[in-house]
């Protein structure tokens, strides 16, 4: 996935995303985005619960774009 947090809000954002069960790895990155993180689930509903209501949810995020592997 790729985020884009409120301006100063990204090192918080990544602490939680870190946090969370699902999350395999995230960093921050110049350009357009502001974090780079690869999530994993055993189904694309429980995907869709993850980013919907935990990363969408979270304070501070402002945009999501996913990305699925095959």
């Amino acid at each position: 996935m790729f985020l884009n947090t409120e301006i100063g809000s990204e090192a918080d954002v990544l602490r939680e995303l870190r946090k969370m069960a699902s999350t395999e790895e995230a960093f921050l990155v110049y350009g357009a985005y502001d974090i780079i993180l690869r999530v994993k689930s055993s189904s694309m509903v429980e995907l869709k619960h993850t980013v919907t209501w935990k990363i969408r949810k979270m304070d501070y995020v402002t945009a999501t774009q996913t990305m699925i592997m095959i």
